[in-house]
């Protein structure tokens, strides 16, 4: 963790823009999700709950009512889904729907390698009208030049499984300049992490000290403030 020392927050800022709660194969309410979250020295969360067509709707209009926390717990609570195992040529179609809405966050889940999405979502996804594509797997540099011209953010993820191509993620974003975020696709409560370890997880894909604050703190935060 010596690398990490100047990096640790005096105050945390943590951001996680993937996380579950019951309304999909989450543990957690979503009360409790943030209330954990808010211990865990969260200042923004986003509750992205796995829909395609069938659920969308009762998915969206539930995560709508979660704003109630805000004021309570001092943290920022967005609305948002992860469009999962979605047919490629309806991701944009869905997409649409979902920021019509009103989903502030919207992630679609990417050709993970412990997965079997189907070939072609990161392509069709960066098309789309979305904000994150998670755990992208072995993503090519084709996609990636879409995730960077189009301003989506590729997941660099705490989740295990899912985190094997961290490392091959980081790298090639990195060659091309497309942004990077960290987040930890939380399904439990142990899931969550502290900002210090958000960084942990960055510096583990390979990433420069700069290039994790960037993926930790500054494109999260970024992506954020443009949602008002």
């Amino acid at each position: 963790m010596g690398m990490l020392i100047g990096l640790a927050p005096q105050i945390s800022v943590m951001i996680d823009l993937h996380t579950h709660s019951i309304f999909s194969d989450g543990e957690l309410i979503p009360s409790e999700l943030v209330r954990r979250a808010v211990v865990h020295g969260y200042s923004a969360i986003a509750i992205t709950d796995h829909v395609d067509f069938t659920n969308i709707e009762f998915v969206l209009d539930a995560m709508k009512k979660t704003s109630f926390l805000e004021e309570e717990w001092g943290i920022r609570v967005l609305t948002g889904v992860e469009l999962t195992h979605v047919p490629p040529g309806k991701i944009a179609r869905l997409a649409d729907k979902a920021r019509s809405l009103g989903a502030d966050i919207i992630v679609v889940h990417g050709e993970t390698t412990s997965e079997p999405v189907a070939p072609g979502t990161n392509a069709a996804a960066l098309r789309s009208d979305i904000d994150i594509l998670a755990h992208p797997g072995l993503i090519t540099t084709d996609e990636v030049e879409c995730a960077r011209e189009n301003g989506v953010l590729l997941e660099i993820t705490a989740r295990c499984g899912h985190n094997r191509t961290n490392g091959y993620v980081a790298r090639i974003a990195c060659e091309i300049g497309c942004d990077l975020i960290v987040n930890t696709d939380a399904h439990a409560p142990d899931d969550l992490i502290t900002e210090e370890m958000a960084l942990t997880v960055a510096m583990g894909a390979g990433l420069t000290e700069r290039d994790c604050v960037a993926a930790v703190r500054t494109n999260p935060k970024r992506l954020i403030d443009a949602k008002g």
